[in-house]
C-alpha cells in the first residue's frame, strides 16, 4: 500500500467513524443527511460528530473535564495548520475545513463557547442566551453553509443570516426539550427573566415539578423558537438547489419535536419529547422524491452552468 493510498483509507475510515457517530447520537440530523448528495455528506457527518465530541467532553466529563476539553481543542486547532491528525473525528474536521474552505474563526468560537458552558450555569434574558448561542449554534449553521453551497449567483453572506437563525432555532429546540438533563447538570438555558415572570425558579426545574406556570413559561419559549424557524425560511431557496430538501427535511422533524412539546402539555420534566421514528420516516420519505428530483435536474444543467458550491 502507498503512503497516498494509507492516507485515503485512513481519512475514508475517519468519515465513516464520524458517520456511526452522527447515525448514534443525532437520529433526525442523521436521516436528513441522506438526501444530501453523497459528495456532502460526509463533511456534514465530521462536523455533527466534532461538535458531539466536544459537547461530550462538557456533559460527559472526566475526572478534569477543562483540561480535557482544552487538550482537544488545542490538538484540533494545531492539526489544522499541520492538515492532518491521528483522531479519527478531528482528521474528519481538518478535511472537511480543509476541502470547503470553512473560516477557522467559527471552530474557536465554538470552542469558546462549549468552554463557558464549564463555568456558566445560566442566562439572564434572550440576549445574553443569543450570546452565547453565536459559538454554540449560530457557528454551526455557518460552517454547515458551505458545505451544502448556494444557488447561482448567491453568495455565502446573502444566506449566512438564515443560516444562523436555524442554527438557533435547532439549539432553543434542544433547551426546551433537555430542560431536566441540562438542569441536572447544574444548567439552566431559560433565560431568567422570563422564567421570574412565569414564578418558575431553578429549584423548581431541579425537582421536576410541573405546574401550570411552568407550562406557560414553556408556551412562551416554544413560541420564541416558531419565530426563529420563520426567520430561517426563507433561507432555504438561497441554497444549492440538490441541499434544499435536507434542510426542510430537518427542519421538519426538529420543529416537530416543538409539535411533540405542545403534544405533551409541556412536560418535559419528566419524560423525553421525541418524534417518532413512523413520523421520522414518513418526513424523510415526503422530502425523498423531491431531492431526487433536484439532483437529476442540476446534473442536466452542468455542462451549461457553473457550479453552485457558493461563493
Amino acid at each position: 500500500m502507498t503512503a497516498t493510498t494509507e492516507r485515503q483509507a485512513r481519512l475514508g475510515a475517519a468519515y465513516a467513524h464520524c458517520a456511526a457517530i452522527a447515525a448514534r447520537h443525532g437520529k433526525s440530523y442523521h436521516l436528513a443527511t441522506r438526501l444530501l448528495t453523497p459528495d456532502r455528506r460526509p463533511a456534514v457527518h465530521a462536523l455533527y460528530a466534532a461538535a458531539r465530541t466536544a459537547d461530550d467532553l462538557v456533559d460527559l466529563p472526566g475526572a478534569d473535564p477543562a483540561g480535557d476539553l482544552a487538550a482537544w481543542s488545542a490538538a484540533l486547532l494545531d492539526e489544522l495548520a499541520t492538515g492532518w491528525s491521528d483522531d479519527p473525528v478531528r482528521l474528519a474536521l481538518v478535511d472537511t475545513y480543509g476541502r470547503h474552505d470553512i473560516a477557522v474563526e467559527h471552530l474557536v468560537d465554538f470552542l469558546a463557547a462549549m468552554t463557558s458552558d464549564l463555568e456558566v450555569t445560566g442566562y439572564a434574558d434572550m440576549a445574553a442566551l443569543d450570546r452565547y448561542m453565536w459559538g454554540s449554534a449560530a457557528v454551526i449553521g455557518l460552517q454547515v453553509l458551505p458545505v451544502l453551497g448556494t444557488a447561482r449567483g448567491v453568495t455565502r453572506e446573502e444566506a449566512a443570516p438564515y443560516a444562523i437563525a436555524l442554527g438557533e432555532a435547532f439549539q432553543l429546540t434542544n433547551f426546551l426539550r433537555d430542560v431536566a438533563e441540562d438542569v441536572d447538570r447544574g444548567r439552566v438555558y431559560l433565560p431568567a427573566d422570563a422564567m421570574a415572570a412565569h414564578g418558575v425558579t431553578r429549584e423548581q426545574l431541579a425537582a421536576k415539578r410541573h405546574d401550570a406556570r411552568f407550562e406557560a413559561l414553556m408556551r412562551d419559549m416554544v413560541a420564541v423558537v416558531r419565530r426563529r424557524y420563520d426567520d430561517a425560511e426563507p433561507g432555504t431557496p438561497l441554497l444549492a438547489p440538490e441541499s434544499r430538501d435536507c434542510v426542510r427535511a430537518a427542519t421538519a422533524l426538529y420543529g416537530g419535536i416543538l409539535t411533540e412539546i405542545e403534544r405533551a402539555g409541556y412536560r418535559v420534566l419528566d419524560r423525553r419529547v421525541r418524534v417518532s421514528r413512523p413520523r421520522r420516516l414518513a418526513v424523510f420519505a415526503r422530502r425523498l422524491t423531491a431531492a431526487q428530483v433536484a439532483r437529476v435536474r442540476v446534473t442536466r444543467a452542468k455542462p451549461n452552468s457553473r457550479s453552485s458550491t457558493g461563493a
